[in-house]
Order: C-alpha cells, then sequence, then structure tokens
C-alpha cells in the first residue's frame, strides 16, 4: 500500500461545516446572518485582516439584512455561520489591512486559510458568471452564492472547479523534475497541467508528463488533492514510476532533469532564502509535499503492470 502523502501543504483543512441543508432555506440563512461573521475580499482576492487571521466582521453591522452577493462559508464548530462578501460597495470600520492567499497560507492558522481560498475562488467566480453564456442575460445568484439562473433563458450555473493533475515521476532511482521559464531562479517543481474532456485522471498524468518532457510513464498512483484557488483549480497529486528516457522540453518547460535521492534531500533541507543550490516549491504548495514523499518512501507500494 502506498504511504499516504504527509499532511501540511496549505487549503486541505478547514474549520467550517459547508451546511448544504442551509443554502435552499432562506428563512434559515436570514436568521444566521443576524449572528453571523463575514470575510471580505477584495477585487484582487485580498482578505481583509493581517498576519495573524481574518478580520471577523459583524454581519449586521455591514448590512441589517442578508445581502443577495452573500456566499455562505459555512458553520462554524459552535454553530456560528460565516459569509463572504466582496469589498466592494462595503462600508468598512477603519482602515483595514489587507492580506493576499500565498501570505495568509503561511502565516495563519490552517483552517482559517482554507476558509479564505474557499471564500477566494467561490467571489471570483461570481465576478466572472455575472452574465449568462449563452444567452448574455444577467445571471441572479442563489443558493447561498452557489448556483446562479440566468435571468433569460433560465440556465442554472454551478461553480467551476479545473482539476489538475501534478506528478512526483521516478524511474526508480531518480525525481524527474522541470522548471517553467516564468519561475524564479533555481525553482524546480515537479510536472503538472490540466485534465482535458474525456480524459481519465491517469492518462492526463501520462500525457501531460510526456507531452512536456517526453519521458514515458509506466504506472501512476493517486495520493492527495489540493484546492488551488489561483483562481479554480484542484490539483491532483500522484505518485508515478516511468522509463528512464532522457527527458527532452520543446518550450512549455525551460528544463527538465532528472534529481538523485542526495540532490532532492538536499533541497528539502535548503531553506528559501539560501544563495546557493536549486529550490523546491514551498511549503505550502502539494508539490513540495509529494517530493518529501517520493524521497522518504519512494516508489514504495507503486507496481508496474
Amino acid at each position: 500500500m502506498t504511504p499516504p502523502l504527509p499532511p501540511g501543504f496549505a487549503f486541505a483543512r478547514s474549520w467550517l461545516d459547508r451546511a448544504d441543508s442551509l443554502r435552499g432555506d432562506a428563512r434559515a440563512l436570514a436568521a444566521a446572518w443576524r449572528q453571523a461573521r463575514v470575510m471580505v475580499v477584495d477585487a484582487q482576492g485580498r482578505a481583509a485582516g493581517d498576519g495573524s487571521g481574518p478580520l471577523a466582521l459583524e454581519a449586521s453591522a455591514l448590512a441589517p439584512e442578508l445581502p443577495p452577493q452573500a456566499l455562505l462559508l459555512g458553520l462554524a464548530g459552535d454553530g456560528q455561520a460565516w459569509f463572504a462578501l466582496p469589498a466592494e460597495g462595503l462600508d468598512l470600520p477603519g482602515s483595514p489591512a489587507w492580506i493576499d492567499l500565498r501570505q495568509a497560507a503561511v502565516q495563519w492558522e490552517a483552517a482559517a486559510a482554507a476558509a479564505f481560498a474557499h471564500a477566494r475562488g467561490m467571489l471570483h467566480w461570481h465576478a466572472r458568471s455575472r452574465h449568462c453564456g449563452a444567452c448574455g442575460a444577467p445571471v441572479r445568484l442563489q443558493r447561498a452564492g452557489y448556483q446562479g439562473l440566468c435571468s433569460g433563458c433560465g440556465i442554472e450555473h454551478y461553480p467551476r472547479v479545473d482539476p489538475a493533475v501534478i506528478v512526483a515521476v521516478s524511474d526508480g532511482q531518480r525525481l524527474l523534475l522541470g522548471r517553467q521559464p516564468g519561475w524564479p531562479p533555481r525553482r524546480w517543481s515537479v510536472l503538472a497541467g490540466y485534465v482535458e474532456p474525456g480524459e481519465t485522471l491517469e492518462q492526463a498524468a501520462a500525457r501531460e508528463v510526456h507531452e512536456e518532457s517526453r519521458v514515458r510513464l509506466r504506472a501512476c498512483r493517486y495520493l492527495a488533492s489540493q484546492p488551488w484557488p489561483f483562481p479554480g483549480a484542484l490539483m491532483l497529486g500522484f505518485l508515478a514510476l516511468a522509463e528512464p528516457d532522457a527527458p527532452q522540453v520543446d518550450g512549455e518547460l525551460e528544463d527538465a532533469r532528472w534529481f538523485d535521492r542526495d540532490e532532492v534531500g538536499a533541497a528539502l533541507a535548503r531553506d528559501e532564502s539560501s544563495a546557493e543550490g536549486w529550490l523546491l516549491p514551498p511549503p505550502l504548495s502539494i508539490a513540495r509535499a509529494l517530493v518529501a514523499h517520493w524521497h522518504a518512501h519512494g516508489l514504495e507500494g507503486l507496481a508496474a503492470p
């Protein structure tokens, strides 16, 4: 059996029950709003808050009644409801500080950062879905922000999530890593790409790895996932056994090559601020967890067909 992926990467835990049963209950939502707390997110995807956590605003102080654009994030363990609102048009008290999602992932308690990721992804969908893609008429939000209804043709719209595979590829002794042209100097990571229509996750993993490096996969196995709301991806982490092919890149990657276990171990131990050596993705990413998993366990539990 393949060992589980170690915890620690961002956005994978939340302290809120998403409370699907409340979404269609207008009376219960209105009652919940009166005692609720609100996370506010601006047009740049930043939350009102600081390094210690989000600014927990009283819902009734922002609006006496539940606004149509309010998104129900869920219920905390004590039953208190949390909502999210876009900052546009709100009269916020004082001059709040703003923090972006990557900063929050490093500085906030993990569950609060996950709630922020939830809010950011959903509010981004709201902002990009104001008109129907079929007829162009305005879309009205309903079910506490989880469904849009076209006012013209009546089509229902739902949040979009873009699945992407991210793969720790090994030939049994070495790990395949690549570099994209726009990355910071010395940064290397595992390979990744979006799933296409009509494709299984395993097929997507094999296709993306071969397209980017010309390395052929023999077998792969799912390990874990991470919401990645930049703006709306879901990263699906895999471990894969590959042929020991020489990597070749054709533009999508700047470079790709095999790294041995000692090289990977040194990079895992290297501080992000180090001026020497190559760097792995930061700990907030599932990419780092995949690399650490391979370094600790190799291809344990993954058999070739």
